[in-house]
């Protein structure tokens, strides 16, 4: 657990809110400016840049997985940003992320690092059902799968090659199908991890899967395992468990957020294929989640949190990503990831190893500010409102109304822009930096691993041009596919 005690603040940051307020405004005017910039070095000019938020609480617990993508949490903390907007955080590692979203929703976190398909998947009721709102997007991309070498050494002979003998990446699972097929032969499962029925992850890797004509299996009320017809089964183990699960053979590959897949290369016990940038270019990974009640009630406190979340993205990726060697050395402390610092630094820094000495440059493998990584998007809500109705964790038909309604009602760009507009106007971050004139939805997107083209506005037509999945009216019932499509 990292947590400020009041008792070991500077005197300045002991201080009441009233009290602070009072000072700033006394520096904003010009009074004492001298000698309380001489006092307090660089606290004083952060705080007379403008009028600080009259915030409604200002101790807080947040929660997060032990992956690099809560890297916005880390450095917001060590580099002081939650201290400057007058809060006073603790940062405490979770469980699993379903303990990490009981304890948002019943109060015990103010708020926490979330998968991007949670606060969705929590609305509209899958698993757990609570109103949860994000104003905050973590991160792009930041994933891959990872298979055995056993798996690996199967379906390498599948795999194009350029001249020098190279696999030719992203890998596509046509490679992975023949392997799969085999195990069916031979009466086997081909068992594959990722972390939650509503995780990124899952969602990725069926994607992938589907997309080389592998089946990875439905959902439906009266079964909930995601198994149902499936070529490839999926279950859910925690992130930190993913490569000892592989190693002892329970599972053949999975899909994981780093540093858990370059945990694979460092044990030499697998290899990763691709990397969720190869399977949907610069898609959305983690978001920033509280409960609707928890921000209606302290809006303030909110915003702030988000001024300090952008802050650190933007340390993250400043000056083409300068500061990663400084971010992967806070990573790799235990009470934030806990892994060695060469395994962090293996893809935090811009790079990325497949198979053992095959690392490759993939400078935006974890983008945390720059495309607008930030802003929270209807769009990239919507797709993962797509793939739940896919897959069946949706199982019924909806209008491409209830898509949008849905993706407005738990993503906030008015939050976000908001809390943005502070710091520009506190000279702490750039015009150019947001989108100001966005609709909050991307153009359509054909950066996808089979190039089928994503328009957030027709989510049902977008459903209609995959092979493998639900469209239409088709339902899971008695453990097949009833319908028309």
């Amino acid at each position: 657990m990292i947590f400020n005690r009041p008792e070991l603040r500077p005197s300045f940051l002991r201080l009441t809110t009233p009290v602070r307020t009072v000072l700033a405004a006394l520096a904003l005017v010009g009074v004492f400016g001298g000698v309380l910039g001489g006092v307090f070095g660089g606290v004083m000019p952060s705080l007379a840049q403008a009028k600080p938020l009259k915030l409604e609480k200002e101790e807080l617990k947040f929660g997060f997985i032990k992956l690099t993508d809560m890297a916005p949490l880390a450095i917001a903390y060590e580099k002081g940003y939650f201290e400057d907007e007058g809060l006073y955080v603790t940062l405490e590692p979770q469980a699993n992320w379903k303990v990490l979203l009981d304890r948002t929703i019943d109060g015990e976190l103010d708020g926490a690092h979330m998968l991007a398909g949670q606060p969705l998947g929590a609305t509209i009721g899958i698993g757990t059902k609570a109103k949860i709102i994000t104003a905050f997007s973590m991160d792009l991309n930041g994933n891959a799968i990872t298979v055995s070498n056993d798996v690996w050494k199967r379906m390498k002979k599948y795999v194009p090659k350029d001249a020098s003998g190279k696999p030719i990446h992203p890998i596509k699972a046509d490679a992975l199908k023949p392997v799969v097929d085999a195990y069916k032969a031979e009466g086997k499962p081909f068992n594959m991890g990722m972390v939650f029925p509503v995780s990124t992850h899952n969602y990725e890797l069926r994607y992938w899967l589907a997309a080389g004509g592998i089946r990875p299996g439905y959902y439906a009320p009266s079964d909930i395992s995601g198994q149902i017809m499936a070529d490839a089964y999926l279950s859910v183990t925690p992130p930190p468990q993913m490569p000892a699960t592989m190693e002892a053979g329970t599972i053949s590959g999975y899909c994981v957020g780093e540093p858990w897949n370059q945990q694979a290369v460092f044990k030499g016990i697998g290899v990763p294929v691709v990397t969720d940038y190869g399977i949907w270019k610069n898609n959305p990974e983690k978001v920033f989640g509280v409960s609707a009640a928890w921000a209606k009630k302290y809006p303030n406190t909110h915003l702030a949190v988000i001024k300090a979340l952008i802050r650190a993205a933007i340390w993250l990726d400043a000056n083409h990503n300068a500061n990663r060697s400084e971010a992967v050395k806070i990573l790799a402390r235990p009470e934030y990831v806990g892994a060695d610092a060469k395994v962090i630094a293996n893809s935090m820094t811009g790079t990325f190893e497949y198979e053992k000495g095959d690392k490759r440059s993939v400078p935006d493998f974890n983008v945390f500010f720059r495309y607008f990584a930030t802003y929270p998007y209807y769009s990239d809500a919507i797709w993962y409102l797509t793939q739940m109705r896919r897959w069946g964790q949706i199982p019924e038909a909806k209008p491409d109304s209830w898509y949008a309604k849905i993706a407005k009602e738990v993503y906030r760009p008015d939050i976000y822009l908001k809390a943005a507009k502070m710091l520009v106007d506190e000279g702490k971050a750039s015009k150019k930096d947001f989108p100001w004139m966005s609709d909050g939805y991307r153009p359509p997107q054909s950066h996808f691993i089979d190039n089928i083209v994503y328009d957030a506005h027709k989510p049902n037509a977008y459903l209609e041009k995959f092979k493998i999945g639900l469209k239409g009216n088709e339902r899971i019932e008695g453990g097949k596919i009833v319908g028309k499509p």
